[in-house]
């Protein structure tokens, strides 16, 4: 009787299609498969919380700056304020374009060339602040177009266990054959979850960070044409003197 029950727990433990079940009786290379992609899954959601997060908290201060830029308010008040010890992206934007502002104009007398010099630091500063933000895209994208082909790699293996085992059994019984293939197919979804959040995530996230880049660069389109106006407001005041003097 004792025999008899071994046995018969012994049969549906051979069988147990749950999704541990099928783990736990995989092949160790399927197993390998599994537990990469699981690690990885488990890694894209993290990234995907981040970046999420990430965004949020530089458009909401990139918003609460411009509203201080735009109010009217000194150039240096605003640059003393916050500048000088940057937080957001935007800031440190603002603050590469008004240390080399000062520099360009350390004399009193604004130099040659100062506008490209700011542009140029503000474009520099934008691209640094943009791979910060963009660091671990490249992870989404590789994860989104491997991850199924790494599952199906684990299928094939399984499945190729499976026409082993059937070989060796010399039985072509589904019974056999089934929980082999089960738990191939099961590497594949695996892969397939791992890899469309990666997919979807990356096209949502490169469009928010694009547009964010945008932003950016608009911002400094617009403050450089702000310090081209007061370079040519402080030549004018200059050459007005010098002007009457001639006369």
């Amino acid at each position: 009787m004792n025999g008899t029950v071994t046995a018969q727990a012994l049969g549906q433990a051979a069988h147990d299609l749950s999704l541990w079940g099928l783990f736990l009786q995989a092949d160790w290379v399927v197993k390998a498969v599994m537990i990469g992609l699981l690690i990885a899954s488990i890694w894209v959601w993290a990234i995907v919380f981040d970046k999420v997060v990430s965004l949020r908290r530089v458009n909401r201060a990139a918003d609460e700056f411009e509203e201080r830029f735009w109010s009217g308010g000194s150039l240096d008040e605003l640059y003393a304020r916050e500048g000088e010890d940057p937080k957001h992206p935007m800031a440190f934007v603002f603050d590469a374009a008004m240390r080399e502002w000062r520099r360009s104009a350390g004399g009193g007398a604004v130099l040659g060339g100062a506008k490209e010099r700011v542009e140029r630091a503000m474009a520099v500063t934008i691209g640094r602040e943009m791979e910060r933000l963009e660091r671990w895209m490249v992870f989404l994208a590789s994860v989104g177009s491997v991850a199924p082909f790494i599952g199906l790699f684990g299928t094939v293996w399984g499945i190729m266990n499976s026409f082993a085992a059937i070989a060796g059994m010399q039985n072509t019984n589904l019974a056999v054959v089934a929980p082999g293939i089960a738990e191939a197919l099961f590497a594949t979804a695996i892969g397939l979850v791992a890899a469309i959040p990666a997919v979807l995530a990356y096209n949502k996230l490169t469009t928010d960070l694009a547009r964010f880049a945008g932003r950016l660069e608009s911002f400094a389109t617009e403050f450089s044409a702000i310090l081209s106006r007061q370079t040519e407001a402080a030549a004018n005041d200059k050459a007005a003197p010098a002007a009457t003097a001639a006369e």
